[in-house]
């Protein structure tokens, strides 16, 4: 049996998230079927995260095992991007050792959040537009407040199956990637259902000056998600990049 991380990116548009579900769309679904016709067996694949409806995935990782070696990988990723449909696409396959895991061995994720300041037909599926005026300056002060923090329960969405809400906060901070295109980005070693748009749209109301930088600490404080401000829309939200450990990067037979 052999394992293989495959590296990709999707526009989320057209797609109800990641995960399989029974009555819609998802990216695995579609992987799972093209890679199966690929391979001509049973292939099921398990990604690094969960990435909700209509968010997008400019870097992504998810690993299959197979019974077939993969010798010619250059002949696979053409193969596999004549299956996939013009929203995902495959750039590499890394043959591993049977035990490593996308999800649980990565030990960052970093998110950005993408603002478009001017109104931009080309940028309307891929960007939340805002031309309200922002103080850019305090809201990067309160992003700084994250770091004093670790239980993030008022950004994430109620109800969710997990164990603990703790999470290591690594970056955070708001730029310009472009003139009229403001974006913050967020780097954790994991992160919580609803997290980065909840936290983004709550440093919005900063930026508006509805609610100061000490009101934003007092919200992380809660612990409660009704103490938090509104969740941004999901087609402004993409996974740029996931971290793996050096010692398996070295182990990656390319």
């Amino acid at each position: 049996m052999y394992r293989y991380f495959l590296h990709i990116s999707y526009n989320g548009k057209a797609y109800h998230g990641w995960q399989i579900q029974d009555n819609a769309i998802s990216v695995q679904a579609v992987l799972n079927e093209k890679i199966s016709i690929a391979l001509q067996e049973n292939i099921y694949v398990v990604g690094a995260g969960r990435t909700d409806t209509g968010v997008h995935a400019e870097f992504f990782m998810l690993h299959f095992d197979t019974h077939k070696e993969i010798t010619d990988k250059d002949s696979f990723i053409d193969k596999i991007n004549k299956l996939l449909p013009q929203d995902i696409a495959a750039y590499n396959i890394y043959c591993v050792p049977n035990n490593a895991n996308t999800r649980f061995d990565a030990i960052s994720r970093t998110y950005e959040y993408r603002i478009s300041r001017k109104k931009n037909p080309f940028l309307t599926h891929l960007s939340w537009y805002y031309r309200f005026p922002l103080n850019l300056e305090s809201m990067n002060e309160a992003a700084l407040t994250l770091f004093d923090y670790e239980d993030f329960t008022s950004f994430s969405k109620t109800g969710t199956q997990v164990k603990t809400n703790l999470c290591k906060i690594y970056e955070a901070q708001w730029f310009y990637k472009e003139d009229s295109v403001l974006v913050f980005r967020i780097k954790a070693d994991r992160f919580l259902r609803n997290m980065v748009r909840a936290i983004t749209g709550t440093l919005i109301d900063v930026g508006k000056e509805k609610i100061s930088i000490n009101a934003f600490r007092k919200t992380i404080e809660a612990k409660n998600r009704s103490k938090a401000g509104f969740s941004v829309p999901a087609h402004g939200l993409f996974l740029t990049d996931i971290e793996y450990p050096k010692e398996l990067i070295l182990s990656i037979r390319r």
